[in-house]
């Protein structure tokens, strides 16, 4: 099954992403954003604000979307702004589209810090056990995750179209520019390590080192959005979506290490940030950037050092139960090192990374 996908944010990682597979799949596909990439073969690029109902009510005036892909947000200085600023987005959109009265599904990205607590309260105070599932209540505490979905609730109350939301944990997958893009963050990482010779060093926490976790394909969650939109028993249920496999950073350091042509430096249990470490290279980047040619010479648009230091310096193990997908029919597996691998041949093929 297919339709006409409005996808808010296609110029993300996630939405990137989902437009290229829905345009695969057949379907029509408009990439809302306030910059639309013009390199996405059929996708029909719409340039508005999410802040700005006027600008929305222009580039939304002839478009009759029969399911809503909500994969943008805006990081603000607090949380208190964060809830303010992301829920008018997602409130702009919904009321901009409801006069065509065409949208049957909303599917809307969160993620993960629906268990962990918003950026203010990160990992900290009494967490929900692991591995997390859906069932579990919200935390005691303000999270603009909660308001956005609360916005889609009201909404669907009010205008009958059917919803779900999605729960990824950390995302790997293409895409420049994006303020939370772990993978993106390490190839920069690993390349200016073998550039300067200094040590390829896990930035983050013993407990990341050594505990389990897990992450999520961008391919594979844009495969799990086109499911739970088109699947009648996936209708109005919030889903975690992960790869299927799960990992300790301890092995997962070395793949990583290896492809890059490094050694991995040993683990000694102290804490190094890549904000940090990462933080004199801009020049350094640039320069690298002029002698191999590469598309990108601003390394504060490829790296989100900030976003992985937040993931890989987290206090506890970190698992996500994908039952409910499985149960309701969604079996797609994918392994995490071969992720990070895919990703980085086509930063290379892309010549973003040399």
């Amino acid at each position: 099954m297919n339709g006409t996908a409005l996808i808010a944010g296609v110029s993300g990682i996630v939405g990137n992403n989902l437009a290229r597979h829905l345009v695969e799949g057949g379907w029509t596909v408009h990439g809302l954003a306030r910059r639309p990439p013009g390199d996405l073969a059929g996708v029909e690029p719409l340039a508005a604000d999410l802040l700005d109902t006027g600008s929305l009510r222009q580039a939304l005036a002839e478009v009759r979307p029969s399911h809503v892909f909500i994969t943008t947000w805006l990081r603000q200085e607090s949380e208190a702004e964060n809830i303010r600023v992301n829920a008018a987005m997602v409130r702009n959109l919904l009321d901009a589209l409801r006069p065509a009265g065409s949208v049957r599904h909303v599917a809307l990205v969160t993620g993960l810090k629906h268990y962990l607590g918003p950026f203010e309260a990160y990992g900290k105070g009494t967490l929900p056990a692991t591995p997390f599932r859906e069932d579990q209540r919200r935390l005691d505490i303000e999270n603009f995750y909660y308001a956005q979905e609360d916005e889609v609730f009201a909404a669907a109350g009010r205008d009958g179209f059917g919803w779900s939301v999605h729960r990824p944990h950390t995302i790997i997958g293409y895409a420049l520019g994006n303020a939370m893009n772990m993978g993106v963050t390490l190839a920069a990482y690993a390349t200016l390590c073998r550039e300067t010779g200094r040590p390829f060093r896990f930035p983050g926490s013993a407990a990341q080192w050594n505990g389990l976790t897990d992450m999520t394909d961008a391919r594979l969650l844009a495969r799990h959005l086109a499911w739970a939109a088109t699947t009648p028993a996936a209708r109005n249920e919030a889903f975690n979506v992960v790869n299927g496999d799960v990992f300790r950073w301890s092995w997962m350091w070395g793949r990583l290490a290896d492809w890059f042509g490094l050694e991995a430096a040993p683990f000694d249990g102290t804490v190094r940030p890549l904000e940090g470490q990462m933080a004199g290279d801009a020049p350094l980047w640039a320069e690298l950037a002029t002698r191999h040619g590469l598309v990108e010479p601003d390394l504060n648009r490829l790296a989100s050092a900030w976003h992985t230091d937040a993931d890989l310096g987290r206090p506890i193990e970190v698992v996500t139960d994908m039952s409910k997908s499985r149960r309701l029919g969604f079996l797609d597996y994918q392994p995490t090192d071969d992720s990070f691998l895919d990703l980085f041949e086509r930063l290379r093929a892309s010549r973003v990374i040399p």
